[in-house]
């Protein structure tokens, strides 16, 4: 499928199942590059293989969001090889602990959940945004929950929960500090997912996707510092 976005470099994280390789998928489909990345080399590998039998345009590159160094590497790797990033989707996630509660939640625990959901976007972002200054151009997307919504908000899932509440807090901060430029930060709910994380019983994983790569080509006139599900704004 070819498209005005052909040319533009996209790297996903946490892109070797569920969410994130669909994502993958969709976003080389309407004609990006992408960079599936994942803290399992095999399984990157193997998912990568996967799309480019497809012919899709798919490169693997061994990402852990929660080590700086590593990030770093893979920035000045992009740097040298593209000299652009264009989209920048954050969807590595851990910790869904529906058996914890606010009151009894392990903060280690806690701790866990925040280094991968919340700093690892956070320095993603650092790393990526003055390539995306350069270029003038960028849309960050951060893969957040309905569980992170502060209106829908109950006392379970206290690491997962609280990491993306602080995650869409990150949106907006960034979205605020880039007004004016053509880099757009969205936060977006795909919904309760059949994954791996979400269990049996949810939406079909390329419905959930469809939001995220929705916020990914967007125009340049379109909305920063959202939330948003299947494309609609959703409750903070």
């Amino acid at each position: 499928m070819k498209s005005k976005f052909a040319k533009k470099i996209a790297l996903v994280t946490g892109a070797n199942r569920g969410i994130g390789f669909e994502t993958s998928k969709q976003l080389s489909q309407f004609g990006l590059k992408v960079i599936l990345t994942a803290r399992d080399r095999i399984k990157g590998e193997n998912a990568t293989k996967k799309l480019k039998d497809q012919g899709l345009d798919v490169i693997f590159y061994e990402l852990d969001v929660t080590d700086k160094e590593n990030i770093t590497n893979v920035c000045n790797t992009i740097e040298e090889k593209f000299s652009r990033l264009d989209v920048l989707v954050n969807n590595a996630a851990i910790l869904y602990d529906p058996y914890q509660s606010a009151l009894n939640a392990d903060l280690e625990i806690v701790n866990q959940a925040l280094r991968t959901n919340l700093y690892g976007p956070w320095l993603l972002c650092q790393a990526f945004i003055p390539l995306m200054k350069r270029n003038n151009y960028g849309r960050i997307v951060n893969v957040s929950s309905g569980a992170g919504s502060l209106h829908y908000m109950n006392g379970g899932a206290p690491a997962y929960g609280i990491s993306k509440v602080a995650l869409n807090a990150l949106t907006r901060k960034l979205a605020s500090k880039l007004a004016g430029t053509n880099i757009l930060v969205n936060s977006i709910d795909p919904g309760w997912v059949a994954t791996d994380m979400g269990g049996k019983g949810g939406r079909p994983v390329a419905e959930g996707a469809k939001g995220i790569v929705w916020a990914c080509l967007l125009p340049n006139n379109g909305p920063s510092g959202g939330f948003f599900y299947d494309g609609q704004t959703e409750r903070w």
